[in-house]
């Protein structure tokens, strides 16, 4: 798509690149194993009915049915039977290839069980890939090697091998912590002596101490690596009210002169605060991943608020997609048509021109992933 092509309300031949997403499952799945990777969340439960009775459940039927030969709006039960029918792999590849997506940038650091690796995925789609290094992964697997001597320089010499080829980092602090971190760069005794207490406590050796989390950030800056931060809608291990991204403002002040781009994942259902922030700090980029397939019918709305302040130079797209192919689908189909008519409207209404509506789609779709990951030059360590 280019500036002197009209307008198409559904974005259908827009390029997109992926900058957050997961492999995917692939062996079979039942229906209660279906229904749980449909969410992050735990659904409704026994008590509350199915998952297919959601926007999520609905978008599907609408969407993914008629990919594996079923009618649009095909039953629940009849959509897992043809699933079966046809297998993991080929459900796979046909939901992956009709995605449009050619660009992936997965984050490899949750695993709770095989999923295809980057190169698999991206060839399902005929596209690329590149990784996204999980910071408290690479940090939990040096303590658990090595202890707590001199952690701090073997956690920055192992995540520079790990980051060798690397797109970007990812710190899953919200998760742990909570967003609310200082800014300052901790010293290495403060960093030396939280690793002591966390490998002490004789609990699980999970990194969930601000001054680790800050270390790693700063880390994943120095290495000149974008940083993603998950924000908002996740899982119930989630506090949800500490995944402001609000709370992230300090941290921001101090890291803006570095020139790295912060990446604000999900952010719904603070994804207007995101955007405020988008406009205010010049190196904070935001999207609506997760979300987009999860409110289904609802996506253009969630991207109108999205944009009311946020630059359209900032703004990116992810899926944010883990196990199921059809979360691909449903991400890319549902940001494409809530993209597409948001522009058309503005157009009909005499807000921006048909050029420019095309221009901005092409910038949220990848120009601005593109350019803030450095997409178009050689991944480091190539020799290019």
């Amino acid at each position: 798509m280019t500036d002197g092509a009209p307008l198409d309300p559904d974005l259908a031949a827009l390029p997109l690149v992926d900058h957050h997403c997961h492999g995917l499952v692939r062996r079979d799945l039942d229906r209660p194993e279906f229904e749980a990777m449909l969410t992050e969340g735990g659904g409704p439960g026994v008590l509350g009915g199915s998952l297919f009775d959601s926007q999520i459940g609905l978008a599907l039927r609408r969407w993914c049915a008629p990919v594996l030969d079923l009618p649009a709006h095909a039953p629940a039960d009849s959509y897992l039977a043809r699933r079966a029918e046809l297998g993991a792999a080929e459900v796979n590849r046909r939901l992956m290839s009709a995605t449009g997506t050619r660009t992936f940038l997965v984050d490899t650091g949750y695993l709770p069980e095989p999923v295809t690796s980057p190169g698999e995925l991206a060839a399902l789609a005929g596209g690329r890939a590149r990784e996204v290094v999980r910071l408290e992964a690479v940090a939990e697997e040096v303590l658990a090697s090595s202890g707590a001597g001199d952690f701090p320089g073997r956690c920055r010499d192992e995540l520079a091998r790990r980051c060798a080829g690397a797109a970007a980092v990812k710190s899953i602090a919200a998760y742990r912590v909570g967003l609310e971190l200082q800014g300052a760069r901790p010293t290495d005794a403060e960093v030396g002596a939280a690793a002591g207490r966390l490998l002490r406590s004789g609990g699980p050796l999970r990194i969930a101490d601000p001054v680790l989390h800050r270390f790693l950030i700063w880390t994943g800056i120095d290495l000149a690596r974008p940083v993603q931060f998950h924000v908002g809608y996740g899982d119930a291990d989630v506090d949800l009210h500490r995944g402001d991204p609000l709370l992230l403002t300090d941290l921001l002040r101090a890291t803006g002169s570095a020139g790295v781009p912060v990446m604000l994942l999900h952010n719904y259902p603070f994804h207007r605060s995101a955007g405020y922030l988008a406009q205010v700090f010049g190196h904070v980029f935001v999207d609506v991943g997760l979300a987009t397939h999860n409110v289904g019918h609802r996506a253009a709305a969630v991207l109108a608020e999205l944009l009311e302040l946020a630059p359209f130079g900032k703004v990116l797209f992810s899926s944010d997609a883990f196990g199921l192919a059809e979360l691909y689908l449903l991400g890319t189909v549902l940001f494409r048509r809530g993209l597409g008519r948001l522009l058309a409207d503005g157009v009909a209404e005499d807000a921006w021109t048909a050029a420019d509506a095309v221009r901005v789609a092409g910038l949220i779709g990848s120009g601005n992933a593109e350019r803030a990951y450095r997409l178009r030059e050689p991944p480091p360590g190539d020799g290019g």
